[in-house]
């Protein structure tokens, strides 16, 4: 039994009739607004920020697919909607957009059951409770705990590299060949400047390379002959230029969308 469904609306901060282009982009700046990599490995605001990152993908696995989704609303009127913060609260219809008015993450880890150990996702830095409702639902119970988390980790991995992709598109820090998304000078330049280890990472992942050749447009030609997507160089980066990257990046390409 998976029990009662947290309120994946809220968690992305939109309304129960919002569109599929409007829950993509609501999981955008909620990504960015939790992204663990946002703080170092040791900071305390780690595991809360892995859980979060944890509850949104759960979200927009759930609302993004049309199927997913109708099945969801459907456990939530069976279980006579959300929970008490959420009905109590709506009644007031203020604050977050999508009229709610509580902290629905803090909601579903009240609602939902404590799996006893850490996440084990490598990706996120882990979290007291992986505990996923989406994952146990979806999945079935045919599948161990290991799996499910396994699998999850990945479908994360997946949906925040299909979005990180598409804003740095956008922001043209990244471009479509060969069907890959691949970085632009403009990327490179900004990721060697940001510290001698991000230097040293390039310089030792780029043959014949020496870091006086760190200039824009030679080094992503050099790189993109080698086939790297721009989402597989920011997980290869060291944990500290990952975090400076991705708070450099959410600064300078995301700020008109999320507030920092």
């Amino acid at each position: 039994m998976s029990g009662r469904p947290p309120n994946y609306y809220a968690i992305l901060e939109i309304s129960e009739t919002a569109t599929t282009t409007q829950i993509r982009d609501a999981y955008k700046r909620a990504a960015l607004k939790t992204h663990p990599d946002r703080v170092p490995s040791d900071s305390p605001e780690r595991p809360e920020r892995t859980r979060k990152f944890q509850l949104v993908n759960d979200a927009y696995y759930t609302l993004s697919d049309p199927t997913r989704r109708r099945d969801y609303d459907a456990q939530r009127k069976l279980f006579g909607g959300f929970g008490s913060s959420s009905r109590a609260s709506n009644a007031n219809n203020s604050h977050m957009p999508g009229g709610f008015n509580f902290d629905p993450f803090a909601e579903a880890e009240a609602e939902q059951p404590q799996t006893g150990g850490p996440s084990t996702s490598s990706s996120t830095g882990g979290a007291g409770n992986a505990y996923s409702w989406a994952w146990n639902f979806f999945t079935g119970q045919n599948k161990n705990n290991q799996q499910r988390e396994r699998e999850r980790e990945q479908t994360e991995n997946a949906q925040f590299a299909d979005v990180f992709e598409e804003m740095l598109r956008e922001e043209g820090l990244a471009e479509e060949t060969d069907g890959r998304t691949q970085p632009t000078g403009k990327f490179w330049g900004m990721l060697g400047g940001l510290s001698g280890g991000a230097l040293g990472f390039i310089v030792a992942n780029v043959p014949g390379l020496v870091a006086g050749a760190v200039a824009g447009n030679r080094l992503g030609a050099i790189r993109d002959v080698k086939g790297k997507s721009v989402y597989s160089v920011f997980q290869e980066l060291p944990q500290a230029d990952r975090a400076r990257l991705l708070s450099q990046l959410a600064a300078k390409v995301f700020s008109h969308a999320v507030g920092i």
